[in-house]
């Protein structure tokens, strides 16, 4: 008989035990929807501007996907309650990010287009002149021109990439356009605006 009450208790606490799992099921099943929501509204930003950040966050969610898919419930809810928090600090910092990029992508073209028309005046001033200045020969008059086609294209480039959204893609094209027209200044003699020497 005792046998048969300590079989019995045993079981009566597994029950328990099992019931309290099966409480958290519901819930955690909640958390992981509210948590991969979250993560799917932030994703595509994060992914832009702060993709080192989006793994942390993608793991710990898999790890709660992980142990509801083992039936530990009450881990699964803990490992995804905070989910969502964190999700929005991704955004946050995407938000954050993206701000900072854009007030440099206005900086910059704020003051390139007017780097290139300066090198497009001299370039033609140059090409009408019946005789070139010293430390000027027509080699490298040819090669300003080459090159004024290139950063015109290139801005035009780093222009059609900011419009398409693509603020980091825009900034590295502006900036390999502001090295190329530094360069161009250099060689005709002109003085590269401060800021486009310093950075």
């Amino acid at each position: 008989m005792k046998k048969v009450l300590a079989l019995c208790a045993v079981l009566l606490v597994g029950l328990i035990l099992g019931v309290g799992c099966s409480q958290d099921k519901e819930p955690a099943e909640a958390a992981l929807k509210a948590a991969e929501a979250a993560l799917s509204a932030a994703k595509a930003e994060a992914m832009k501007y702060v993709p080192d950040q989006v793994k942390g966050v993608e793991d710990a969610l898999k790890t709660a996907k992980e142990a509801f898919e083992k039936k530990e419930y009450t881990q699964a809810l803990n490992a995804a309650k905070d989910l969502p928090a964190k999700a929005k600090e991704l955004a946050d910092a995407a938000a954050a990010k993206k701000a900072e990029l854009t007030k440099s992508w206005e900086e910059m073209a704020a003051g390139l287009p007017k780097m290139v028309e300066a090198i497009k005046s001299r370039v033609d001033i140059l090409s009408k002149s019946k005789k070139l200045p010293k430390g000027m020969d027509k080699p490298k008059l040819e090669a300003a021109k080459a090159g004024l086609g290139e950063i015109t294209q290139g801005w035009t480039d780093a222009e059609n990439a900011f419009k398409g959204g693509n603020i980091t893609d825009a900034l590295t094209k502006g900036n390999a356009v502001k090295a190329k027209a530094t360069e161009i200044m250099t060689t005709l003699g002109m003085q590269p605006p401060a800021a486009a020497k310093a950075s």
